[in-house]
């Protein structure tokens, strides 16, 4: 599976995971609900700036988001791990 469609998974599954709709989610990071609609189809990338507030707000690093590893490792050990 490519990096990309990973990504796609992973974000939706974190997402619905935690009960948050797409807007929530867009919320949380400022971003546009169709902008999160297309990251979780596949039809475009994010910024990196979204990277990182995704990986902030699930408290999940970059590497489980990108598919590099298969650990959803927190970012912050204090607070609560991101829901997968």
């Amino acid at each position: 599976m490519l990096h990309k469609d990973i990504f796609c998974i992973r974000v939706k599954k974190l997402r619905k995971g935690r009960g948050e709709q797409q807007k929530d989610l867009a919320e949380a990071i400022g971003a546009a609900q169709v902008s999160i609609s297309d990251i979780e189809n596949g039809r475009k990338a994010t910024s990196f700036d979204k990277l990182a507030a995704i990986c902030r707000h699930y408290n999940v690093s970059a590497d489980y988001l990108l598919g590099l590893t298969d650990e959803a490792r927190p970012l912050d050990p204090e607070k609560k791990e991101g829901t997968v």
